[in-house]
C-alpha cells in the first residue's frame, strides 16, 4: 500500500482541505493508496515548539521535523499546500488567538530581558518566516504550466492593463553598498567548519555564529548592506517620488527573508515618517516601535499614551507632506507600510506590472509607481519587464509564450538559507568568516546597523539542478537559460560549476545559454511576445520571483502552476500554488460564506503524487477530469451565490468518477466508480442547491489561525447528498 502525506496548512488552502480531502481519500483508497495529513500550519508549528510546556491534551507533534526527515528518504511522497510564512505581526496574532483558546503560551518577547526570554524568542523565531520550505525542499524545483491550464488561459484571457510609453512607473534600487555589490564568495575544496566573528574598532571580539560545517565543493557567500547608504537611498527615493508625482511603494520579502527584510522595512518606515521619528523616536524605540513591524504596529502600540494624539497628528502630517503612498486597502486606510508581510515583492510586482504599472492611492485611484527594491540583486529583472511593456504594450495571454522554471533550492540553497547567519551589526568593525585553521576566508569592513549575512550552497544541490535543467530542456524541447551574472561573486562560482557539470550530460541539439538576470529577462519577454517558451534556470530567490512573475502575466495567477520537486533521495514533493491572496479569501468566507480559493494547484499536484505512488490510472483520470473542469469553467466564482470552492470540488469529483468509469472495462476501477459517477450526475442539481444554501450569510470558524475542526468540516461539507456518495466509496 502506497502512502501520501497531504499537508494541513493555513487560511484558504486549509479551509479548502476540509472540503477536498474527504474526496481525495475516498478516491485514493479505492486504488489502495492511503492519504494522511500532517499539520504544518502556523498554529501547529507554534504548539509543537512549546509542546514540552503544555499539558498532554494540548501537545502537538512536530510534524514539520517529521516531514523533514521523511523528505530525505526514497519513500517520501508529500503534497505541500501554501502555508503562512509568518511576519512578527502575524506570529503575535496567532499567539494571542491560541492564548484565548486556552493554550498557556508565553508572549513573544521583542527585546528579551533575560536568558529565559531569549529562549522563548528563539523558539518563536524558529517558527516565523520561511520555517517550512527550507525543511521540506530536499530537492530542486521543476515548475511549469500544464497544457490544460495554458489552453484555458488562451481561451479565457484574463484582463491586462494598458501600458503607455510615457508611464512614470520605474524600479528604484541601490546599485552600490548593497548585498549585490558587497558580495564575496568562496568555493571550498574540502570539508571544513567555519566561524563568523565581529571585531569592533576597540578590539572587542564577538562570535556571531560558530560551528558552521561546509562540505567539499560547497559555495559560501558573505555580504552586507550599509545602513547609512540605505537611509540615504531611501531619502532620495521619497523625494524623487514626490517630485515626479509617483506613488511611493516598497517591495521586500519580510516573510522568507525573515531577518534582513524586516530590518530593511523598518528603515523604510523611519525614512518615510522622518519627522515623527525625529520628534518621538526615542520614546517609540524604547517601546519597541521601531517600524520593523510596520505603521500598523506603531498605531496600535501608542494607543492610550498621553501624547497619542500628538504622535498620530505627526504621522498624518508626514503622510500629507510626503509623496503619495501606495495602498494595500484604500477603503480601510491600510498603506504599503502598515504590515511588512502585506506587500511581498514576488506577488506585488507582477500584480503591479499586470495592472499597467500602477498601484492604488489613498483615494482608490490607480497611479504610476516608484517601486523601491533596495537591494539590486534582482531588481533589474522587474525593470526589464517594465521597459518592455512601455515599449511594446501589455502582453496578450491569448498568444504569449511561457517561462517555466528549474530552480536551485535543495539543501537551503542561497539567500533563503541565510537566516541563522544574518546579523544586525552592533558597532563599526570587521566581520570575518574564519576556517578551522584560524584563517580568514572572507571579510568585510562594516558599520553600526549594517546587515551582514552568510549563505551556503551545497555542491550536490548544484549538480542536481544542472541535471534537472538538461532533463527538462530535452523533455520539453525548449531552450533553457541559466540566469547568472558573471559580475556577481556567487554567480561566478555557480557559472564555473554549471559549465563543468553540463559536460557530464548529453546536450547535443539543446539550446542552453547563460545570461545575467536582467538580460535573461529581456530575452524571455522578447520570446514570449513571439509565442515562444524559454526555461528560466535560476537560483532560489529568482525561482520564487519568476514562478510568480511570468505565471501572473500569462495565466492571471501563480496558483495554477504545476510544481514538482524530485527529492535528492528519490522521493517526491509536490507543491501547489502560492497563497498570497488567501487572507482576503478567508475574509469573504467569514462575511459571506463564499470561498473563492481555486484548488486547481492541489488537483495538479495530487495527480503527480498519485503517479509517484504507482496509481497511474487514478492519476490519468484526475488529469482528464482537471482538463474537463477547466474546459467547462468550473473554477470558483468571486461572487457569493455562485459556484465556490466547495462547488468546484463537487464538479472535480464528478468528472474524476466519470473519467474512471469510462476507462476500458478491464480496469477494476471502472466498475468501482460507475455507480459513483452515475449518482453524482443524477444528484447534481440537489448537490448544488445544498452547497449554495448558506451562501451570503456570515459564518463562524472558531478561529483564524486555529479553526474549530468540527465547524470547519460542517461549513466546508454542507451537502449531505454529496457527503453520502463520497463516504460510501
Amino acid at each position: 500500500m502506497a502512502n501520501i502525506i497531504y499537508t494541513y496548512t493555513d487560511e484558504a488552502p486549509m479551509l479548502a482541505t476540509h472540503s477536498l480531502l474527504p474526496i481525495v481519500k475516498a478516491f485514493a483508497g479505492a486504488a489502495d493508496v492511503t492519504v494522511e495529513t500532517r499539520d504544518i500550519s502556523l498554529a501547529g508549528r507554534i504548539l509543537a515548539a512549546f509542546a514540552d510546556q503544555l499539558p498532554a491534551e494540548q501537545r502537538e507533534a512536530d510534524a514539520l521535523a517529521e516531514l523533514g526527515e521523511l523528505a530525505k528518504t526514497p519513500e517520501a511522497n508529500i503534497v505541500k499546500l501554501p502555508n503562512i510564512s509568518a511576519s512578527v505581526p502575524q506570529l503575535k496574532a496567532a499567539i494571542a488567538e491560541l492564548q484565548q483558546l486556552g493554550y498557556q503560551l508565553p508572549d513573544y518577547p521583542d527585546d528579551p530581558a533575560n536568558e529565559a526570554e531569549q529562549a522563548v524568542k528563539a523558539r518563536y523565531d524558529a517558527v516565523k518566516g520561511s520555517a517550512v520550505n527550507p525543511v521540506l525542499r530536499e530537492g530542486n524545483s521543476d515548475r511549469r504550466a500544464p497544457k490544460a491550464v495554458k489552453a484555458y488561459a488562451q481561451a479565457h484571457p484574463h484582463s491586462m492593463g494598458e501600458w503607455h510609453a510615457d508611464s512614470k512607473t520605474a524600479v528604484a534600487t541601490m546599485g552600490q553598498n548593497d548585498f549585490l555589490s558587497n558580495e564575496v564568495s568562496h568555493n571550498f575544496t574540502g570539508d571544513d567548519v567555519l566561524t563568523v566573528k565581529h571585531t569592533a574598532e576597540d578590539g572587542t571580539v564577538t562570535v556571531l555564529r560558530e560551528q558552521i560545517p561546509v562540505l567539499a565543493g560547497e559555495i559560501f557567500d558573505a555580504t552586507f548592506i550599509s545602513a547609512q547608504a540605505l537611509d540615504a537611498f531611501l531619502r532620495e527615493q521619497i523625494s524623487a517620488a514626490k517630485a515626479n508625482n509617483q506613488l511611493f511603494s516598497v517591495h521586500l520579502k519580510a516573510t522568507m527573508m525573515k531577518v534582513s527584510d524586516p530590518i530593511i522595512f523598518g528603515h523604510v518606515v523611519r525614512a518615510f515618517f522622518a519627522e515623527t521619528f525625529n520628534r518621538f523616536g526615542e520614546q517609540l524605540t524604547e517601546a519597541g516601535l521601531t517600524g520593523e513591524n510596520g505603521l500598523g504596529a506603531i498605531l496600535t502600540g501608542i494607543a492610550g499614551w498621553e501624547n497619542e494624539a500628538e504622535i498620530t497628528a505627526q504621522i498624518a502630517a508626514d503622510l500629507e507632506n510626503g509623496p503619495a503612498l501606495a495602498m494595500v486597502n484604500s477603503d480601510k486606510g491600510i498603506t504599503n507600510l502598515h504590515v511588512p508581510s502585506d506587500v511581498i515583492v514576488d506577488a506585488s510586482m507582477p500584480a503591479m506590472i499586470r495592472n499597467s504599472g500602477k498601484m492604488w492611492d489613498r483615494n482608490g485611484n490607480l497611479q504610476d509607481t516608484l517601486a523601491v527594491i533596495p537591494d539590486s540583486s534582482y531588481a533589474g529583472v522587474y525593470q526589464a519587464v517594465i521597459d518592455d511593456c512601455k515599449e511594446h504594450g501589455a502582453y496578450d495571454p491569448r498568444t504569449m509564450g511561457s517561462v517555466p522554471n528549474v530552480g536551485l533550492m535543495a539543501k537551503k540553497a542561497e539567500e533563503y538559507g541565510s537566516h541563522d547567519k544574518t546579523f544586525k551589526i552592533a558597532s563599526a568593525g570587521t566581520v570575518e568568516v574564519v576556517n578551522s585553521a584560524g584563517e580568514t576566508v572572507l571579510s568585510h569592513e562594516v558599520g553600526a546597523g549594517d546587515i551582514w549575512r552568510g549563505c551556503q550552497t551545497k555542491d550536490a544541490a548544484v549538480r542536481d539542478w544542472v541535471k534537472l535543467a538538461v532533463t527538462r530542456a530535452r523533455a520539453s524541447k525548449t531552450p533553457a537559460v541559466f540566469w547568472l551574472d558573471e559580475n556577481r561573486a556567487h554567480d561566478r562560482a555557480l557559472i564555473a560549476k554549471v559549465r563543468e557539470y553540463l559536460a557530464d550530460h548529453d546536450t547535443a541539439g539543446l539550446e542552453i545559454d547563460i545570461l545575467a538576470p536582467a538580460d535573461a529577462a529581456k530575452h524571455a519577454v522578447t520570446r514570449i511576445r513571439e509565442g515562444l517558451d524559454t526555461i528560466s534556470v535560476t537560483g532560489n530567490v529568482l525561482r520564487d520571483y519568476n514562478t510568480d512573475l511570468f505565471p501572473i502575466l500569462e495565466l492571471g495567477t501563480s496558483a495554477k502552476m504545476l510544481s514538482v520537486v524530485p527529492l535528492l533521495a528519490g522521493g517526491g514533493l509536490f507543491e501547489t500554488g502560492a497563497g498570497g491572496s488567501a487572507p482576503k479569501h478567508v475574509e469573504q468566507l467569514v462575511q459571506e460564506n463564499h470561498l473563492r480559493w481555486d484548488s486547481l494547484g492541489e488537483f495538479m499536484a495530487l495527480a503527480e503524487s498519485l503517479r509517484h505512488a504507482g496509481a497511474s490510472v487514478l492519476a490519468d483520470a484526475l488529469e482528464n477530469a482537471t482538463a474537463k473542469f477547466l474546459a467547462e469553467n468550473k473554477s470558483p466564482s468571486r461572487k457569493a451565490g455562485e459556484l465556490d470552492n466547495r462547488g468546484s470540488h463537487f464538479w472535480l469529483a464528478r468528472f474524476w468518477a466519470e473519467a474512471l468509469r469510462d476507462q476500458a472495462d478491464s480496469e477494476p476501477l471502472a466498475e468501482r466508480f460507475k455507480p459513483v459517477a452515475d449518482a453524482l450526475a443524477a444528484n447534481s442539481d440537489a448537490i448544488e442547491r445544498e452547497l449554495l444554501a448558506g451562501s451570503g450569510s456570515a459564518v463562524d470558524l472558531g478561529g483564524y489561525y486555529r479553526v474549530d475542526p468540527a465547524k470547519a468540516d460542517a461549513l466546508m461539507r454542507p451537502s449531505a447528498t454529496l457527503n453520502g456518495i463520497i463516504d460510501a466509496i
